[in-house]
């Protein structure tokens, strides 16, 4: 059996998004009340692992796509969530070394492991923000130091914004974001949805309500208006299983429960 040292100040007690999704990953940074909710979860939908790890892929062919293809060497991933495998600022420090990551995330506990895995914070730093407060981030001198916003930067908002609920207006605080970019910057977003299977995707909301984030799956369009007047990168706002195959069994209406887009500021 495997015992998880809790960091001073962390409640165990309650379920955690990112500890969740550790969970979802095969990863041993969760607890108990993290498993149990997430088993819940699964409970409802067994394909929830295997959208974990289209997740982590899809994150994978967006970094890549913006440093190899566009040439991005900034990067700002907000809501990161824990380490998990190839990490962002591994993935494309594999095509430039020079790429610079800030990551952020308001979560003690993923804070802690990301510190411990970054060691160079002349390339790679994480601050323990609010993501719903833009300008606060914006603003940081740690961010400041690290990333020129006169210049090209790709926001990741990758699997975030369904953990943010609508009286959180997270379409002002996405639009907060997108203003404060250089032309030439790039947004990624990918979003949980119920289009399909709205009451399938309540009963999962419904879980989440014990934890330390809501689940709000939102409509397709509502997930496009997140990138305002930015231009979708081709194939546009898709269905985030292209990005791995899914189970050869699985319910195709399920596979509209998410979807992710490129967006470039012009």
């Amino acid at each position: 059996m495997t015992f998880v040292t809790v960091p001073a100040g962390i409640d165990a007690t309650v379920p955690n998004a990112a500890r969740m999704y550790d969970y979802f990953l095969g990863g041993k940074d969760n607890y108990a009340a993290d498993r149990a909710a997430a088993k819940a979860v699964l409970a409802v939908a067994p394909e929830m692992r295997e959208a974990a790890r289209s997740g982590r892929a899809l994150i994978k062919r967006v970094v890549e796509h913006l440093v190899r293809e566009r040439g991005i060497r900034q990067i700002l991933d907000l809501g990161s969530g824990l380490p998990a495998g190839e990490n962002v600022h591994e993935i494309a420090r594999a095509i430039d070394p020079s790429v610079r990551v800030v990551y952020v995330d308001y979560d003690d506990v993923v804070c802690i492991h990301g510190r411990a895995l970054l060691c160079d914070p002349e390339r790679a730093i994480i601050l323990r923000r609010d993501v719903r407060e833009p300008r606060t981030i914006l603003e940081d001198p740690e961010l400041r130091g690290l990333l020129d916003m006169d210049q090209p930067v790709a926001v990741l908002m990758m699997f975030l914004l369904h953990l943010i609920p609508d009286e959180d207006k997270p379409q002002d605080m996405v639009a907060a974001y997108r203003e404060a970019l250089a032309p030439g910057s790039f947004l990624a977003i990918s979003h949980a949805a119920n289009d399909a299977r709205p009451d399938y995707m309540a009963r999962i909301s419904a879980i989440y309500k014990g934890a330390n984030a809501p689940f709000t799956p939102r409509p397709r369009a509502e997930i496009e208006a997140f990138f305002g007047d930015f231009a979708l990168e081709p194939p546009g706002l898709v269905n985030v299983w292209p990005y791995q195959q899914p189970p050869a069994d699985m319910d195709p209406e399920l596979a509209k429960m998410g979807y992710g887009a490129v967006g470039r500021k012009l």
